[in-house]
């Protein structure tokens, strides 16, 4: 030291357990090290920590005595530990009051931070911090159920909340909880452990205290828990010291899984070990062969941060280690209330906050009072210790190497590939299940219901000579199926959900409720999938079709529609096919009245004559012959038009009449909340809230307890006293139809649900199997052989009721294509007619000096007219006639137009080819006569 320099000596509590162990003397030469270290690399310090150290002895009342005369007496201005959380938890307080930092680096339960004390730091990890990598472990392999096994203080308690929620993040339940008390006899660990070897759960999470692990490892592997399908996984708190384990306690540790903080391996901490063991070999000749654990090199960390934060605050202040007494004027007995407070406290508080350095641990820093350092280890145990297998961060999941660990860029693992290989308990390689069903635990309670539903589902029958309880149905026989399909044995009996005089003892949901209080293991029951049961229990897949439908009675609705006969065919095809009707007659009569006699006559007579050829030929009785070519063709192809159509209305107004009769008096639920109706339910379903939510009043709703009390209900109907409807779920309403085929139809499905299941307990290892099971059932014939032997009768009574089916009326959809081809055939021979016509009159069309309206009005008075060319007419006469016309009166004699006759062509249609025939025409005498005139 300089002459010049003074050196201020500070105060500094130790409060330490078992100082004569090996455990202490290795954490108290760690922190003398520590100081020494510190005080040897920074040689102008002008502060020294003088320790006071206090030995508790595991105490906590010892330790709160020891922090308060430090505090008191001593007047330290900080301190180091207490050793356990039980002790940290009341001198946390303590030094809160005195504002005198508290620096632990072995109180590692979460409860303290709860505290929410400014002057507490935690030189340590927090208990929580590890949860999710325990987590992650457990989701790698898949396993769905732990048992934490911990000791029963506030070491033990304090991290249960944060590891079962972690736990129940990966979907992994926590059926039962291992409390051991710190001070347990080996009677009592051998109890709890034979309790755990009755479950089914062989998975156990073990965090307590170093001594209490080995007695407890030691124990499991003389009663036969450390045997191939158990998995052990160890918290830090026991993983850190197994380096320092004796070797007869790792031999009971063999297979076990540990997670440790990870502490990097570099060069100052290789040196610093090498220093260490000469220093303590030299300290303690008699201990060999030991070795430093991370609470160790944390003690080294914490008393190297306070000495920095000391020298940092303290430099040339004088008085550093000054208290002020503030309740000096009270006279009181107890020394709680007569200390003191620390005047440099919250500077040194501010101080050790903002200390940071590279320690032997890894980077030191404090954030809120507590250590950050988020990597941990994962570690199997084999041989003389522990060897590593993975590492875990809460960036990136379970890793390889450390060398990943600062990469951020990584996605979040959960993948056992990440790990080494392991070697579990037994020596075996083979992942255990984490469950399975022990040789002595009793058989599992499987709950039945009584009388709810229909009994091919569940029959429970009390034979009275041997009074046993005899349980058949569908459910049953699945639920056996499905337990011999698991690859391991179950042993199960059926319980009756009854009372003591044999009847239903509740509800579904009542039943459901059995399987979360654990009165049942499982139900092998008709229960339907719902959400609010998947709060409280879990469901395998399920085994039946899904849906809620409702039945009602049909009614014949023959005698109830008197224009039945229009519905075969739609409005549109009605109104086409007339409009057909009246176009083909039109054209037949273009075709015909100037050469047929049938097709002449005055011109109501004329109307009337084409309107009942054509509509008579709906039931081919038209007498009129056609004459023409162009009419029978198009006769010919309205003929089968009309056969089509005619064949097609018989057919369906047929099926309106028979298949169609029975209809549903209801169609929907909407018109039975509307009308008023009431409706039935099978007592103690969940269809009796889904009836309340849809506004059915509750006077409305009904419950029946059989199918025969249903069919009563419904035959009697709501206006007496009945019900118009039963809702039910389809499997039970199926069953239903299949009894009472010929009077009731069934409607829907108006809900939707996700099918009959069977029920386990919340997170139980057996939903998955059993869920594989009923998948390989749905794959094979063994699910319909069973539904054949409960069911068969319903698909004979549903082979011989017609379906009932909502068959449509006939559209012109259907039709236009037919109607195309005779729309097509018959403006084809009007447009050939009237193109003919006007060929042969073509010379009127083109006279010269007339108006066009009487050229129109001549060949319209033309077309009126007999066609004497015709065959039909020169058959019965012989010679030339003509006929007067009627237009000459009006025209007069004053008329450019005389009639004259003309011999020329006649149209092929209309004469025999090549022969002459006369035709009266109106000749104008002022145009000259060519060779085609005559």
């Amino acid at each position: 030291m300089g002459q010049n320099r003074t050196v201020i000596p500070v105060n500094v509590g130790v409060v330490l357990d078992d100082l004569d162990s090996l455990t202490g003397k290795v954490w108290l030469s760690c922190l003398k090290m520590a100081l020494s270290d510190f005080y040897a690399s920074h040689g102008s310090s002008t502060t020294r920590l003088a320790l006071s150290i206090r030995d508790p002895r595991e105490d906590v009342v010892d330790a709160a005595a020891a922090a308060l005369d430090l505090i008191k007496n001593v007047q330290v201005q900080a301190i180091i530990g207490p050793t356990s959380s039980m002790q940290a938890n009341f001198v946390i307080d303590l030094g809160d009051k005195a504002k005198v930092p508290i620096i632990s680096f072995s109180a590692t339960s979460p409860s303290l931070t709860s505290i929410r004390s400014s002057y507490f730091f935690r030189a340590a990890q927090n208990d929580s911090s590890q949860v999710k990598a325990i987590s992650a472990i457990v989701q790698a392999f898949g396993w769905r159920r732990a048992v934490p096994i911990y000791v029963d203080n506030e070491f033990g308690k304090g991290v249960l909340p944060s590891l079962v929620d972690a736990l129940h993040d990966v979907q992994a339940r926590v059926p039962y909880r291992c409390a051991i008390p710190p001070m347990a006899t080996d009677d009592q660990l051998t109890a709890a452990l034979y309790k755990l070897m009755t479950m089914q759960t062989r998975l156990f999470i073990v965090h307590m205290s170093q001594s209490l692990g080995a007695r407890l490892f030691a124990k499991a592997q003389e009663i036969g828990m450390m045997k191939e399908g158990y998995v052990w996984i160890m918290t830090n708190g026991l993983t850190n010291l197994v380096s320092s384990t004796d070797a007869s306690v790792i031999k009971s540790m063999q297979g076990v899984l540990g997670v440790r903080t990870s502490v990097p391996k570099t060069e100052e901490l290789i040196d610093f070990r090498v220093r260490w063991k000469t220093q303590f070999q030299q300290q303690n000749p008699t201990i060999i062969d030991v070795e430093l654990d991370v609470f160790a090199l944390w003690a080294y960390d914490a008393a190297f941060a306070l000495a920095m934060a000391v020298e940092n605050d303290g430099t040339g202040t004088g008085r550093i280690s000054s208290f002020q007494n503030t309740n000096a004027s009270i006279n009181s007995s107890t020394d709680l209330l007569t200390f003191g407070v620390s005047e440099n406290g919250p500077k040194l508080f501010q101080s050790l906050s903002n200390t940071k350095f590279k320690g032997l641990a890894g980077d030191f820093s404090f954030v809120n009072g507590q250590l950050q350092s988020p990597v941990f280890e994962i570690v199997n145990v084999n041989g003389n210790g522990a060897r590593e297998i993975g590492f875990w961060t809460p960036e990136s999941g379970l890793l390889k190497n450390s060398m990943n660990s600062t990469n951020t860029n990584r996605t979040y693992s959960t993948s056992k590939s990440n790990m080494g290989p392991i070697i579990w308990p037994g020596d075996s390689t083979s992942v255990p299940k984490g469950w399975e069903i022990p040789t002595n635990e009793k058989k599992l309670r499987v709950g039945v219901p009584v009388k709810i539903g229909s009994p091919e589902f569940v029959k429970v029958v009390r034979d009275p000579s041997t009074n046993k309880t005899l349980v058949s149905g569908y459910c049953i026989d699945i639920f056996n199926a499905v337990m011999e399909k698991l690859p391991y044995a179950v042993t199960y009996d059926f319980i009756p959900f009854a009372k003591p005089d044999g009847t239903s003892a509740g509800t579904y949901n009542q039943l459901v409720d059995q399987v979360y209080l654990g009165n049942f293991d499982a139900l092998a029951a008709a229960t339907t999938i719902r959400e609010n049961r998947s709060l409280y229990v879990d469901f395998s897949l399920p085994y039946t079709e899904s849906g809620v439908v409702m039945v009602v009675p049909t009614k014949d609705s023959k005698s109830q529609n008197a224009w039945v006969f229009l519905k075969p065919l739609t409005w549109d095809l009605w109104l086409t096919s007339s409009c057909f009707f009246i176009f083909i007659g039109f054209v037949i009569w273009v075709l015909e009245h100037r050469i047929n006699e049938d097709f002449r006559g005055p011109l109501s007579n004329q109307v009337g004559t084409g309107l009942w050829f054509s509509f008579s030929t709906m039931v081919f009785a038209h007498r009129e012959a056609v004459v023409s070519n162009l009419a029978r063709f198009v006769v010919t192809v309205w003929v089968f038009v009309v056969l089509i159509l005619t064949q097609s209305y018989t057919a369906s107004l047929t099926s309106l009449l028979t298949i169609q009769e029975l209809q549903p008096t209801f169609t929907d639920l909407n018109q039975l909340l509307k009308n008023k109706e009431s409706v039935g339910y099978p007592k103690g379903s969940f269809v009796y809230q889904l009836l309340l939510k849809q506004g059915f009043d509750d006077l409305k709703i009904k419950a029946y307890q059989s199918p025969e009390e249903c069919d009563d209900l419904l035959t009697k109907g709501s206006a007496k006293g009945g019900i118009a409807a039963a809702v039910d779920e389809t499997p039970n309403l199926r069953l239903f139809i299949a009894k009472y085929c010929s009077k009731y139809t069934i409607i829907g499905p108006i809900f939707k649900t996700n099918g009959f299941a069977f029920v386990l307990p919340k997170g139980s290892a057996l939903v998955p199997d059993v869920s594989r099971a009923i998948l390989n059932m749905t794959d094979g014939d063994e699910m319909k052989e069973i539904e054949n032997k409960w069911f068969g009768k319903q698909a004979t009574c549903e082979n011989t009721k017609s379906p009932f089916s909502d068959s449509k009326s006939l559209g012109l959809n259907s039709f236009w294509g037919l109607l195309l081809i005779a729309g097509v055939a018959s403006s084809s021979a009007l447009m050939i007619s009237v193109a003919t016509f006007l060929f042969m009159h073509r010379h009127i069309l083109m006279t010269r000096g007339t108006s066009v309206r009487k050229r129109i009005g001549v060949m319209l008075s033309i077309f009126l007219q007999r066609d004497l060319s015709s065959h039909t007419f020169r058959n019965k006469n012989s010679g030339h006639v003509v006929e007067a016309s009627p237009v000459s009166s009006s025209i007069g004699q004053s008329s450019p137009l005389s009639l004259s006759n003309h011999t020329g062509p006649a149209s092929p249609f209309f004469s025999e080819q090549g022969t002459p025939v006369s035709v009266a025409v109106y000749q104008n005498p002022e145009i000259p006569t060519t060779p085609d005139q005559g």
